[in-house]
């Protein structure tokens, strides 16, 4: 996930009508702003600038180039004078990346006693952007638009945040997922057309035999597993009779092979997302549990029962959220706590869920699975600190992709949990479980999900819109009435939009 390669393009648009000199004074201007956007904290990828735009060719030719570049992720467009949109034709129906259109101009304040007609004739953005997006939104161009002046902090934010959503997007066009055997047998929601998301979405995804990460885990070397056991021992509090000499110790090595096996089959095939299902380990003596927390935790996408869908929208929201603070993990609804002031729900999966996510310092344990016919799974346990938060649930509705996002506030348990041998988080829904539950189930969201403490709701907003994916929210203003009628106009809206 490493972003020190990718950036953004800027496009600065202009024209010829004012001659040499206006031109250079453009192109040092945008230069300077660059340079800011290039040193602001908050924008995790680099800005790259391009020469100034004046004629059609030159726009065109460098939104080819934008495409055809593997480090750009999108391009950032600003009409530093008027530069009439016709000229953009072109370009922008050639240009795949994403697009952020910035609408700011170089000074903050106005030089009240120093300005003349150079001066207004040079600073034209104010409706040099305005040709712009009339052109974008008459083709029809999908985009985000930031106003405001390009030093300002929250502006930068924004910036960020979509560069984040870029770089989503950007990974996905290149994920390859492997599923470790099928979906869960009668399973409606891990089911899906994966082809159409391969063309809506860009990642693939393929079938492996659960065979083949047998044979990989047949390979691992034992010093290897010594290593890795003790990167278990330093790392997590390792339960007694899992330690060396101890009676279970043997499981927690067959634990650490199937972690090895994994990473090289994962590694051999090229995928930074898989799934395996409990009703396919023929070959294991384990369903993976310690081996898919702590490949989460390295950046990979994972989806229990074969649910391929969840396991991209965990990688994606991983590369976005890469460098924040908190984590982001596969999780699912399990149940509630409707007794508590504001009724509660418990998140979490028999093994699966990512320390990325732990308040503290995870537990190594082993216990019990009533299902997979296995031996008992070595799995971390901990619990998510306080703190607002998204659950995501990516959904297959037949005719398109649903993304589905609830705001929520993760919350400490009200009591102990001394017997759930899982990881957990506890959160309230926004704007309360009875909404947001009501209004999930109306979108027929996905019980599977996407938890992140990560990412803000603007960030799956631009992703969506770079994707041009219906995305619904369901947050502290969200009504049943309002979210229904939503659920009405969007039947509509991608009816149609389907066929123009």
């Amino acid at each position: 996930m490493d972003a020190r390669e990718l950036a953004v393009w800027f496009l600065t648009g202009s024209q010829s009508l004012y001659g040499e000199d206006a031109l250079r004074t453009v192109e040092q201007q945008a230069s300077v702003i660059v340079r800011g956007l290039s040193d602001a904290p908050a924008i995790p990828v680099g800005v790259k600038a391009k020469p100034v735009l004046t004629t059609p060719e030159a726009i065109e030719r460098v939104c080819l180039e934008a495409n055809a570049d593997p480090s750009c992720i999108g391009v950032v467009a600003w009409m530093h004078t008027f530069s009439p949109a016709k000229m953009w034709i072109a370009g922008l129906r050639s240009l795949s990346k994403p697009l952020l259109h910035l609408h700011t101009q170089h000074n903050l304040e106005l030089p009240w006693a120093e300005i003349d007609m150079d001066f207004m004739n040079l600073n034209q953005s104010a409706h040099g952007d305005r040709e712009f997006g009339h052109l974008a939104t008459r083709l029809r161009h999908r985009r985000k638009t930031v106003v405001g002046h390009w030093d300002d902090a929250g502006v930068q934010r924004r910036i960020g945040t979509w560069t984040r959503a870029a770089r989503g997007w950007h990974d996905a066009q290149r994920l390859r997922i492997a599923r470790l055997g099928d979906n869960m047998r009668n399973v409606a929601v891990t089911e899906g057309d994966k082809v159409e998301a391969q063309i809506r979405l860009g990642f693939s995804v393929n079938g492996y035999g659960v065979g083949e990460l047998v044979e990989h885990a047949s390979r691992v070397e034992d010093a290897d597993i010594d290593l890795l056991v003790k990167v278990y021992e330093d790392e997590y509090d390792v339960f007694p009779e899992l330690r060396r000499g101890e009676a279970r110790h043997d499981s927690l090595r067959e634990a650490a092979r199937i972690e090895l096996g994994l990473r090289s089959f994962l590694d051999e095939v090229g995928a930074n997302a898989f799934t395996d299902t409990f009703e396919d380990l023929t070959g294991l003596r384990q369903l993976p549990g310690i081996a898919v927390q702590r490949l989460m935790a390295d950046g990979y996408g994972f989806g229990a029962e074969g649910d391929w869908k969840t396991a991209a929208l965990v990688r994606i929201l991983k590369v976005m959220s890469a460098g924040l603070a908190g984590g982001t993990s596969f999780m699912e609804d399990y149940t509630y706590n409707l007794g508590a002031e504001a009724p509660q729900v418990l998140g979490a999966h028999m093994l699966e869920v990512c320390p990325s996510i732990a308040a503290g310092r995870p537990s190594c344990e082993i216990h019990p699975l009533a299902i997979g016919g296995r031996e008992d799974p070595v799995r971390l346990v901990f619990t998510a600190p306080p703190g607002p938060g998204l659950v995501v649930g990516l959904a297959d509705l037949g005719t398109r992709l649903r993304l589905v996002a609830n705001e929520i506030d993760v919350v400490e348990p009200e009591q102990d949990l001394p017997r759930l041998p899982v990881a957990r988080a506890v959160w309230e829904p926004r704007p309360d479980l009875s909404t947001a539950a009501e209004a999930w189930l109306m979108a027929g969201g996905p019980h599977h999900t996407c938890f992140t403490q990560a990412l803000p709701l603007e960030a799956l907003e631009d992703l969506a819109e770079i994707a041009g994916v219906e995305l619904l929210t369901i947050t502290g203003d969200t009504t049943s009435g309002q979210f229904r009628n939503e659920l009405r106009w969007n039947q509509v809206y991608y009816h149609l939009a389907g066929a123009l």
